[in-house]
């Protein structure tokens, strides 16, 4: 038993240090995906639009997935930072190309239509398992 609470012990500090360098990837993924929208999600949200929530709602789990693959497979602390940036730049880039490919998806969300949030949500979904298993490579 002792053994066993040593290695909880020891392994504790590294656990907290990828888990919250992790988190601070996170918020910044998802500060640079707010200033990158062509809309204010968290304004629309705040107000209500529940189309915009299932939109940003997707861009969390979308950003989170490739996340937790980049420190799941990370040997230090560094590893997290530079693949993670990696998946937030990939998962970004695709959310921007599907802006611009399905111009009016934005517009719709904007205008609370359910089924283009929907929509919306799938694709960033898609696009983030993709871009984890590349970087589960």
């Amino acid at each position: 038993m002792e053994v066993i609470f040593q290695s909880f012990v020891s392994g504790l500090p590294l656990l907290l240090i990828h888990f919250g360098v992790t988190l601070i990837m996170l918020a910044l993924g998802i500060f640079t995906y707010v200033l990158v929208t062509p809309y204010n999600e968290i304004t629309l949200v705040k107000k209500g639009n529940p189309s915009a929530a299932l939109s940003f709602s997707g861009a969390l789990i979308g950003i989170a997935i490739p996340l937790s693959v980049a420190m799941a497979g990370s040997v230090n602390t560094m590893d997290i930072v530079v693949f993670g940036a990696v998946a937030i730049i990939l998962q970004l880039l695709g959310y921007r190309i599907t802006d611009l490919l399905l111009k009016g998806l934005p517009s719709r969300i904007e205008n609370n239509e359910i089924s283009a949030a929907i929509t919306m949500v799938g694709i960033k979904i898609s696009i983030s398992l993709v871009n984890a298993a590349a970087l589960s490579v």
